[in-house]
């Protein structure tokens, strides 16, 4: 069981090889989640199989840039992703995005839930009702408190036997899909760029995780490099194949839930294949309670500086996390798919300006030079206890999303004007990045 917490790996207790993260990322997404979002294309945004397909290729193509470039940093400092946000935000200033990311990780746990226990009760009835999240929730458990071995060594047993799984879906679904379908071209503008960002989002989403599960690696030349391009071609082949299997399903069966829309796909093999993408889910549930705990221990330390996480600490937070996702997942199993589209857009207000000036940071203005141990300072060294210039950044970085988002209950005043499409995450991270980059070289670099 992993020992380490939030405190930085020594290099004497490193190890791994940077190819595991393909792996780690590509089992991470093989998930019956991710097929729901690959369903939205389809049934939320109005695509045909081919604009949809196109639209979630592009997204996490672009979107997995800013994911994966997160990777270079476990190597080089040895810590979790949200403690190095000290490093611009402050000791204390980075405590309300720590605590944004927190909910974040109980959210997806609990969509995670949600999507695997209707999968189980469609597969084995005696898991209807609220048993088979139950099962999930207790599932996640084990890898979750093993910790950073386990979840690497299971990753690479998963993404043999789902890719299988997804790949033989996949085949069914086309071997079954009209061919009036197919060339089929409706859809809009709006609803293709809809579902580009949702999958882009789903990419940037994993930012806060990413150095959490590459911090043990060597710290050796060309590892950032390597990191990049493992993270970036695990996470984007991994959540292309199960999204496309989602606009299938979204389009060849429109009124039956996702579980028996994969069944009948799948035709004797249907149930198998749903059970295992269902039992590969606490993996991906093991991966946001692990980082959410480190997550809330550096949250803990913030305001207990003379403390240091250990085993216990760990185990302790774990259950606590896993419990709040277990109590949301019971809450939002009545209309998930609402719940989860409405959880994407809170993601995306909140998380592009943090990763705009995390990225914009570390690479641009520090070169991934920074002083690890005063992370864990009650004054924080030189980052300070509160960069209220930086938390006002990030704030704007929020405001200037509004007039150009459109989610459920609102709509910005410019979407119209832009024929209904949301840009509002693009103008988050341009103008997010370019006001905190002027902003530090213009006091160069000094920290309030």
């Amino acid at each position: 069981m992993e020992t380490h917490t939030i405190h930085p790996v020594p290099q004497a207790h490193r190890h791994g090889r940077v190819a595991d993260l393909f792996s780690v990322w590509f089992s991470a997404n093989m998930t019956l989640l991710t097929v729901v979002t690959g369903a939205l294309g389809p049934a939320v945004f109005g695509l045909s199989l081919i604009w949809s397909v196109l639209a979630l290729v592009l997204g996490n193509v672009v979107g997995a840039v800013f994911m994966a470039l997160h990777a270079a940093q476990g190597p080089r400092l040895g810590v979790p992703q949200m403690v190095q946000s000290r490093g611009q935000f402050g000791v204390y200033g980075s405590v309300p995005i720590i605590l944004l990311v927190v909910l974040m990780y109980i959210g997806f746990a609990a969509s995670n839930c949600v999507v695997g226990g209707e999968a189980l009760a469609h597969v084995l009835p005696v898991f209807q009702g609220s048993r088979g999240v139950w099962l999930i929730a207790v599932l996640t458990l084990l890898p979750c408190m093993m910790g950073y071995r386990a979840i690497h060594v299971c990753s690479r047993l998963a993404s043999w036997i789902s890719i299988v799984a997804v790949i033989y879906a996949i085949g069914c679904g086309l071997g079954g899909f009209s061919r009036t379908l197919l060339a089929d071209m409706h859809g809009t503008v709006a609803g293709f760029f809809g579902a580009f960002s949702v999958s882009a989002l789903w990419q940037i989403a994993y930012a806060p995780y990413v150095s959490d599960s590459s911090r043990y690696l060597p710290d050796e030349a060309g590892s950032g490099r390597q990191a990049f391009w493992a993270t970036y071609g695990g996470t984007v082949i991994g959540a292309v194949l199960p999204m496309v299997l989602g606009s299938l399903l979204s389009l060849s069966y429109p009124s039956l839930p996702l579980a028996g829309a994969l069944s009948l796909t799948g035709g004797h093999m249907g149930n198998i294949v749903l059970l295992v993408l269902a039992l590969a889910i606490p993996l991906a549930n093991a991966m946001s309670v692990y980082c959410g705990a480190l997550c809330s221990l550096t949250l803990v330390q913030t305001f207990w500086p003379s403390w240091r996480a250990g085993l216990w600490g760990r185990l302790v937070m774990t259950v606590l996390l896993l419990g709040a996702a277990l109590v949301m997942s019971l809450g939002m199993v009545g209309d998930f798919l609402k719940a989860y589209t409405s959880f994407l857009d809170v993601l995306m207000a909140v998380l592009v300006p943090w990763t705009a000036i995390n990225l914009c940071d570390y690479y641009l203005l520090r070169h991934g030079e920074y002083d690890v141990m005063a992370f864990f300072r009650a004054d924080g060294g030189p980052y300070g206890r509160f960069n209220l210039p930086v938390v006002l950044i990030y704030l704007l970085g929020v405001l200037v999303e509004l007039p150009f988002m459109k989610t459920g209950p609102y709509t910005g005043p410019l979407v119209e004007a832009l024929h209904g499409v949301d840009i509002s995450w693009i103008v988050s991270l341009l103008v997010t990045a370019v006001v905190y980059y002027l902003w530090v070289r213009r006091c160069d670099g000094v920290r309030a």
